[in-house]
């Protein structure tokens, strides 16, 4: 059966530091039951949760290169004021803005206390239930290509595909869109922020990461060791994990 996507993963000097932002940012909490520290729904840690993907913030040495990351996220907004006073808020809680190149848009690009690029989008109706986060976000070269690696790879559905965007989102409903949008430039760095995937319960993980070779995954060492979770790299390059189950 296929993966299901459960968290975005971001690497960070101060992980608890950086997870109470995004917790303030999006009105969740932030959870530090082990090294890492959880950002998801308040309430009490539920993990995976059935419909948001949560933040998983990991404790690294390195601090974020000075090349724009190829993963970001998009926060929804409902109105055009919820989007300027979303947009000071961010600041107050030391968010930066930031020039990627994006020109004259109706959206804003900021970036979290560690540099990681994000965006506070204007109001879409597309992402009117969507919560908090719109979307994950990958930059690539083919569209295309990666709606049909990710469209096999998880159990999430495909809304759009164009040559410059593709859309997929969970078939439940709620929760963001994973969106891979058409980049000039190519990968060059490790990714700072990447996808978590986790089996359903009663899959054998060997077997679906072998599922994943065979679509073009490749196998991936960023130093993990012996670890209980496999990472691997889809056909761009990007970095993402399949998670043991709980």
């Amino acid at each position: 059966m296929p993966l299901r996507p459960v968290q975005t993963n971001i690497k960070a000097v101060d992980a608890r530091a950086l997870g109470h932002f995004w917790a303030e940012a999006l009105g969740w909490s932030a959870y530090t039951p082990g090294v890492t520290t959880y950002v998801g729904p308040p309430g009490g840690l539920a993990w995976p949760d059935p419909v948001v993907l949560g933040i998983d913030i990991v404790p690294v040495p390195e601090p974020k290169p000075t090349t724009k990351n190829r993963l970001h996220i998009d926060l929804a907004t409902t109105s055009a004021t919820h989007q300027t006073e979303l947009v000071a808020r961010l600041r107050a809680l030391s968010a930066t803005p930031v020039d990627v190149g994006q020109g004259d848009v109706p959206w804003t690009v900021l970036a979290d206390p560690e540099g990681n690029e994000f965006c506070v989008l204007e109001p879409r109706e597309v992402y009117r239930d969507t919560g908090p986060v719109a979307a994950v976000v990958v930059d690539c070269a083919d569209p295309r290509a990666m709606a049909r690696f990710w469209g096999e790879a998880t159990d999430w559905t495909l809304h759009e595909v164009t040559d410059d965007k593709a859309a997929l989102r969970s078939a439940g409903g709620g929760g963001p869109y994973l969106e891979f949008l058409r980049t000039p430039g190519a990968k060059t760095a490790p990714d700072r922020i990447h996808l978590d995937l986790l089996p359903y319960p009663g899959d054998d993980k060997a077997a679906e990461v072998d599922r994943l070779r065979a679509l073009g995954a490749t196998d991936l060492d960023v130093g993990q060791g012996d670890v209980p979770w496999t990472c691997l790299a889809d056909p761009e390059g990007h970095e993402f994990c399949v998670l043991a189950l709980p």
